[in-house]
């Protein structure tokens, strides 16, 4: 018989273990696990959320900060009639959505965007789960595969994911991590800009939730400063790779400003510095080529450069980008520079519940599941934050409609795109099924007609799904 002392030992790790598979362990404080954090705990689970900073830092974050923003500042486009990234928005915003609710909260001038002041919104997102009775922060890097106790986890460890865990995964998936560079922006402080040469104006004068018509300061070039500018941009020292990144592909949405100059002398007159919807008040003279910043913080004392994610080494980019007109005198607050992305091959890896078929206690959210875009990593967090605190509270979880923006996305990384050439993917409607709507004129809808259709048909589909889930929501 087994003695006093061993009995209690034994009752109390029974205990325990019971105790761990009634909580959610998310791993990674970014955007995705942060949303994860607050769907679960607001349905009633009990949430551990684990953030490794400032313990262990990454090559990209400069605090410690929840849902700190890296790279842009902006969450695309907030138009939720034509825009698929739009629609999402507004599906989180019904979701009541976390980060979507302090992107609101901390939104700048952006056009028909909505951009945040990254300092504000990382705050206030921190403030948020740090305050709710269901989530405990622990800060500290998982060094492996977790725990096996823990039979509910939820890894949203994002672009920078640590090297013990991603060794990890890649042991238990037999699969070999898919990454890729993701580019940082430069961010220049606006007192130093010339607006005897620059001036402010958003294309086609259009306002966003936050703006005016004239958010983005704009700095235009003639064709000889263009095909100059080009030309130093492709000539200019890069980064250099280290030979096991040498074969990292770029996602074509985020692609350094020098690979796009490097396809054609006409690629950036195409890309982010069209000069369309645009009237240069100090010159009758169009604008051959135009680089547009946007506001980065609520003051407005700072603007990025839009579409600019570089690996040109410093020093060349503060001579290069110097050329531009109207940045002369730039004072940079940061400049641009490059990290590592890694996910996974979702469509052969996971089920529709976000769930690693091999070892079903792990779910997978954000980035590490082939999403790509701030609010597309946040989205499939709130969804795998809904499916975890329903296992836990025994709660049947009702997947969304593939005609949402929601079911579009999570249809596509858990089995819609092809395993054999998954890579990361924005939401686009291209990801929802067809419909067959008429537009005013009796015939087939297409352009914006089509897209207000697939707008208007998921918002539908959501409403009836979250009344199909009352008892999650």
């Amino acid at each position: 018989m087994p003695s006093k002392d061993l009995k209690s030992f034994i009752t109390s790790a029974i205990s325990s273990s019971m105790t761990e598979t009634k909580i959610i362990h998310i791993i990674g404080g970014g955007l995705a696990g942060s949303e994860a954090a607050w769907q679960a705990a607001t349905m009633g689970a009990d949430v551990i959320l684990h953030e490794m900073r400032p313990n262990v830092q990454t090559a990209a974050h400069q605090t410690e900060g929840l849902a700190e923003l890296v790279c842009s500042n902006s969450f695309r486009s907030d138009d939720a009639q034509f825009n698929a990234v739009g629609l999402l928005h507004e599906e989180m915003r019904r979701c009541q959505s976390l980060i979507m609710r302090e992107g609101d909260k901390a939104a700048v001038p952006a056009g028909g965007a909505l951009a945040v002041d990254r300092d504000i919104f990382s705050d206030n997102v921190t403030q948020a789960l740090e305050n709710h009775p269901n989530i405990t922060i622990e800060r500290g890097e998982i060094n492996g595969l977790p725990p096996a106790e823990w039979g509910n986890v939820i890894i949203a460890t994002g672009p920078l994911t640590s090297t013990p865990l991603a060794t990890a995964i890649q042991e238990i998936t037999g699969e070999d991590a898919l990454s890729f560079f993701d580019a940082i922006a430069p961010i220049i402080h606006k007192d130093s800009i010339n607006f005897e040469t620059a001036w402010f104006q958003s294309r086609y004068d259009k306002q966003g939730p936050a703006g005016t018509g004239s958010d983005y300061i704009n700095c235009p070039m003639t064709k000889d400063q263009y095909e100059t500018f080009i030309s130093e941009l492709i000539n200019a020292p890069k980064i250099e790779f280290k030979d096991w990144e040498k074969d990292t592909p770029y996602f074509e949405g985020c692609l350094p400003i020098e690979i796009m100059a490097e396809r054609g002398i006409e690629t950036l007159r195409f890309g982010p510095m069209k000069p369309v919807g645009l009237t240069n008040p100090h010159r009758e003279e169009k604008p051959y080529a135009v680089v547009q910043l946007r506001q980065d913080n609520a003051l407005g004392t700072l603007y990025n450069m839009v579409g600019f994610q570089t690996k040109m080494k410093y020093g060349d980019q503060t001579r290069v980008f110097k050329a531009i007109p109207g940045l002369e005198n730039a004072d940079f607050a940061r400049l641009g520079g490059l990290h590592r992305n890694t996910f996974i091959n979702s469509p052969k890896l996971l089920n529709e519940r976000l769930q690693l078929k091999s070892m079903p206690r792990l779910r997978f959210a954000g980035q590490m599941t082939g999403c790509e875009g701030y609010v597309e990593s946040a989205s499939i967090g709130l969804m795998a934050g809904r499916m975890a605190a329903s296992d836990i509270l025994g709660v049947e979880f009702i997947m969304p409609p593939k005609t949402t923006a929601f079911g579009s996305l999570l249809n596509h990384i858990t089995g819609g795109a092809d395993a054999k050439t998954f890579q990361p993917m924005n939401i686009n409607f291209g990801l929802f099924p067809d419909i067959k709507a008429l537009n005013a004129k009796g015939k087939h809808a297409k352009g914006k007609d089509r897209k207000k259709a697939l707008s208007e048909r998921a918002l539908g589909a959501l409403e009836t799904w979250l009344g199909d889930n009352k008892k999650i929501v």
